[in-house]
């Protein structure tokens, strides 16, 4: 079967590429390698983790570039991981997440009716349930009070899925991603900005006074998520319309200061701390209920932060050296 990956050159994008690939199924890549951070991380996190991957350039955004790459490869399932991410960084480009989020989206949801894709899985956000969270976010919350541009855009994202699904019988699934984290993840996050302050003996801002919780949630244990919505199509089930929606995320919220103690065991070292305010934006907790993926294709996060950071950690040292 021949599987698209959107963002294969991202976090997430690389390590589903790589498990696609080691079951057999023919993987296209497809990534604008933009510099929102160091395109360096994204093309050598490719080199790492799946060097034969067929990788294209283009951009979502690109119509007549998104077309022409759907008319060659002619994919069966579609997993579409590009977007702009970063809540804060919503916040001083706001163009950049309807550029890719929006526009782009609606290019891969024509893209997918023209060429009759089997199955589309998408990213959305945790971020989605802005306002309305009531802990642990379930699926059936609203998500119509969104803290920031991202989360809106995320949201977006979903309506227009629910609507191709309605309009074209195009099978979507949306994965509200919690706070993702691993070796080679993103270094705008806390995990990797955290690891690399507290080894190099730098400050790390800590908002809220530490009062947050989240969800932190092992790229393995998400990389089993999202395969198994691959490989579970809504509309099998009789749902009308196809379109489905899954919370992927560790059901088990992590105090902020256990957190930076973890990393702070791995590393050897106590962490110097700047107290902030709440970002704007930011939401105070992040807990995911996941029975529906459960249910859906045996969704059972495992991976504790215990367990997970340490090797961000030895992964950080390594990687940046000199440049933590």
């Amino acid at each position: 079967m021949t599987i698209l990956v959107t963002g294969a050159a991202g976090f997430i994008g690389a390590y589903v590429a790589r498990a696609l690939l080691a079951r057999g199924d023919r993987v296209v890549g497809l990534d604008n390698f933009n510099d929102y951070y160091d395109p360096a991380l994204k093309h050598d996190r490719v080199r790492a983790l799946c060097p034969t991957l067929d990788m294209r350039t283009a951009d979502v955004a690109d119509r007549a570039a998104l077309d022409a790459l759907f008319a060659d490869v002619r994919p069966v399932r579609v997993v579409h991981l590009a977007a702009q991410a970063g809540v804060r960084y919503s916040l001083q480009n706001p163009h950049a997440y309807v550029h890719s989020n929006v526009v782009g989206f609606l290019n891969v949801l024509e893209a997918c009716r023209h060429q009759r894709i089997e199955h589309l899985v998408y990213a959305s956000s945790s971020s989605v349930y802005g306002r309305n969270a009531v802990a642990p976010f379930a699926e059936a919350q609203r998500i119509d009070q969104p803290l920031s541009l991202y989360a809106a855009t995320k949201a977006s994202n979903e309506l227009m899925a629910y609507c191709y699904a309605h309009l074209y019988r195009l099978r979507c699934t949306g994965l509200r991603f919690f706070t993702v984290y691993g070796p080679w993840g993103r270094p705008d996050m806390a995990p990797l900005l955290f690891s690399r302050a507290i080894l190099a003996g730098r400050p790390i801002e800590v908002f809220n006074a530490g009062r947050m919780r989240r969800d932190f949630t092992h790229i393995d244990d998400i990389v089993t998520g999202v395969l198994g919505a691959v490989d579970h199509p809504p509309g099998d089930d009789g749902r009308d319309p196809p379109c489905a929606i899954f919370n992927l995320g560790n059901h088990r919220p992590v105090e902020l200061e256990h957190f930076i103690a973890v990393i702070e065991r791995a590393a050897g070292r106590k962490a110097q701390r700047l107290d902030k305010p709440m970002q704007p934006g930011d939401m105070p907790e992040t807990s995911a209920e996941v029975e529906r993926a459960h249910r859906a294709f045996g969704f059972d996060p495992r991976t504790t932060v215990d367990e997970g950071m340490p090797a961000v950690v030895a992964w950080c040292r390594e990687y940046f050296g000199a440049k933590l």
